[in-house]
């Protein structure tokens, strides 16, 4: 068995005191690519908070192997970038944002540019941003995560509103990142067709509680009626 990069053990978490999620059970070993399914509020986010410490646990653990990856290698990708479109900033400019709070000597142009290359953005690096497409934006939030050099890679919701070419796109440059850079991904989606394309596991949500599991345990019909409240033979249709 492969050591393990996180893990949570009855864990609870919420707000002002009120949990949200309970007896929450969870492991993560290197190169897994964990999809949080669920439907809109079931606390997907909430967790996705816990892992990256900006919500302290009301109850149970949430254990982070630091000599596996340090708080600094985790790299966070959320469904859009918020840049002031009065304010013009290049691909190169907000991809370097990514290296913010590192040491000096954790930055560098290398990778920078590697960021850029992996992303699939080389060669754009003094285009605007504003004037790329939604896929390449999606692609340049990835790049501006890959600056940090992340073990750890957390996605919230990234292809939300894509056209199919862009999402085909961002979801091979994903892939590609998980087999050459050996990237332990945890993917924030509705999409149902893209986790079971590209999921190694998957963490239902449901009523305050996550099953967890390998992805062919977890995307059968019953679990997945009773996560999304949705007959199973419509929730592709929706594209949940």
């Amino acid at each position: 068995m492969s050591e393990i990069l996180l893990e949570a053990r009855g864990l609870a978490l919420g707000y002002g005191g009120e949990p949200v999620l309970r007896g929450v059970d969870w492991t993560v070993r290197p190169g897994e690519a964990w999809f949080l399914l669920g439907s809109n509020g079931c606390g997907k986010t909430t967790l996705v908070r816990g892992v990256l410490g900006l919500l302290p646990p009301l109850a149970g653990s949430l254990h982070l192997d630091t000599t596996q990856v340090t708080r600094d290698q985790i790299g966070f990708v959320p469904q859009r970038s918020r840049t002031h479109t009065n304010l013009p900033t290049t691909v190169r400019e907000f991809v370097g944002l990514g290296a913010v709070g590192l040491s000096a000597s954790a930055r560098g142009e290398r990778d920078l540019a590697d960021a850029l290359e992996r992303s699939g953005l080389e060669g754009l690096d003094d285009r605007d941003l504003s004037a790329l497409s939604g896929g390449q934006r999606q692609r340049a939030l990835v790049a501006r995560a890959l600056v940090r050099r992340p073990r750890l890679m957390i996605l919230d919701e990234p292809t939300e509103g894509l056209d199919v070419s862009s999402e085909e796109v961002f979801l091979e440059t994903l892939e590609a990142l998980r087999r050459d850079a050996g990237l332990t991904l945890v993917f924030v989606t509705h999409a149902l067709h893209i986790a079971a394309r590209c999921a190694s596991h998957v963490a239902l949500f449901a009523g305050g509680s996550v099953r967890t599991g390998p992805r062919d345990e977890l995307l059968t019909a019953g679990l997945l009626q009773e996560a999304f409240g949705v007959p199973p033979e419509r929730l592709q249709a929706l594209r949940l």
